[in-house]
């Protein structure tokens, strides 16, 4: 489905841009999410995780542009990445308290996504009933 292709491939450039955004700024990226970069350890880490585990997130969920049968596992993959940052998300905004916008903003994103994951992997499903 073609629909889902498009969500997963915007989902994709999101993580690339990120990603990109991570490595290329860490001091920014980190303080706008309230981290406090140690040096040498701190950025490493920041720049792996954040840099490169997003950037490689975006590659991932741009598969299905190339292989239009990737699209269902990738579609799961999303709704649990997604699913599973709402939960935690979630337990952490009644843990914690000082959260600055951009959490904020993150949280919405990662609910936006979440529930238009679900929604196309529900209409997935209801297509295979059909047939």
């Amino acid at each position: 489905m073609q629909a889902i292709r498009f969500f997963l491939a915007f989902v994709g450039l999101c993580y690339l841009t990120l990603g990109v955004w991570c490595a290329a700024a860490p001091s920014q990226t980190s303080n706008s999410v309230g981290f406090d970069l140690q040096k040498g350890s701190g950025q490493s880490e920041f720049f792996t995780v954040y840099g490169g585990v997003e950037f490689a997130w975006g590659l991932i969920f741009l598969m299905p542009l190339l292989w239009g049968e990737f699209s269902k596992p990738l579609l799961i993959a999303c709704v649990l990445i997604h699913g599973m940052s709402v939960v935690f998300r979630a337990i952490s905004l009644f843990l914690f308290t000082g959260m600055g916008t951009t959490t904020y903003v993150l949280a919405g994103v990662e609910w936006a996504i979440f529930l238009i994951s679900a929604g196309l992997l529900a209409y997935m499903g209801t297509l295979r009933e059909a047939t």
